[in-house]
């Protein structure tokens, strides 16, 4: 009895006409969990999949080297190398026009930098690299959206519950009262059941996006809300659940993901907002630095 075979698609190659990113956003739904998370990592940092061992990759991936393998010979890799070899191709064709009139071929610090300069000089990088990707459409629906609300509930756990309670306080201090949902409480499960048509909900979210905050987007559709996903992962389901979507880069050389890309783009998120009626808002905001 002869075993059934399955032919795998042909890989992107250095002479056709589509990337690596493309090819694995096409597939997309085709993988696992796991491989998804692969799949999300390789597309938001070309770079590090281009130039790091299978090992670091799935550090960075939060997965296993083996998962990082099997991916590559989903796509019809004999392995990671060539894989690897593809997002190379990839990165250095978008290098000259990634970089052209920018300013980064200027590097912030000497080769031989130190730790501590690596993490700044990436900070830098994820700064320019969000602001690139940045859509005005995007953000101006963003700040529309919030001033228009009713009600805003901003879900984020884990690191990100830090960010969630950031933006609500600058929104207070525009006198926009947002909800913070940071966990699986009785109080916060509550406030996400309140969630109607008139409620704009801020998802925010690095990385594998955690169960809470997927229900609570998902919620959001189904009930008809606003919803804006801050995101690292342009192919992340919680970007794919919201009506607005925001983009930041989280590379980094260190054992955490960087988030000072994420900290700018909230606080020019609320910075847009204040510049919609800044004469009262300067007048609030001197009121409350009195008290």
């Amino acid at each position: 009895m002869k075993r059934s075979t399955t032919t795998l698609p042909s890989p992107p190659t250095g002479q056709g006409h589509q990337t690596l990113s493309a090819y694995i956003q096409d597939r997309f739904d085709e993988f696992s969990r796991s491989q998804k998370d692969v799949a999300q990592y390789i597309v938001d940092h070309l770079d590090e999949a281009a130039f790091q061992t299978a090992e670091s990759l799935a550090r960075r991936a939060n997965t296993s080297s083996s998962t990082v393998v099997r991916f590559a010979q989903a796509l019809g890799f004999e392995g990671f190398p060539e894989l690897q070899q593809a997002a190379r191709e990839e990165y250095r064709r978008a290098l000259p026009t990634t970089h052209a009139g920018s300013g980064s071929l200027t590097p912030l610090f000497s080769l031989d930098q130190n730790e501590f300069e690596a993490a700044v000089g990436a900070d830098h990088v994820n700064v320019e690299e969000t602001a690139r990707k940045v859509s005005r459409t995007e953000v101006e629906a963003a700040i529309e959206s919030i001033v228009g609300a009713s009600k805003i509930v901003i879900a984020g756990t884990d690191q990100m519950a830090f960010f969630a309670s950031y933006l609500r306080h600058l929104l207070a201090l525009l006198d926009i009262r947002a909800e913070i949902v940071a966990s699986p409480s009785q109080e916060a499960l509550g406030r996400l059941s309140r969630i109607d048509e008139e409620t704009l909900v801020i998802g925010l979210s690095a990385g594998r996006p955690h169960p809470l905050i997927v229900r609570t987007m998902k919620l959001a559709r189904h009930r008809k809300s606003r919803s804006i996903a801050i995101v690292d992962a342009t192919l992340s389901e919680v970007a794919k659940l919201a009506q607005v979507r925001l983009y930041y880069s989280s590379n980094s050389p260190t054992f955490v993901r960087s988030h000072t890309a994420l900290l700018s783009v909230i606080q020019a998120l609320a910075d847009g907002v204040y510049a919609r009626d800044a004469a009262n808002h300067d007048d609030r905001i001197k009121a409350y630095r009195l008290k």
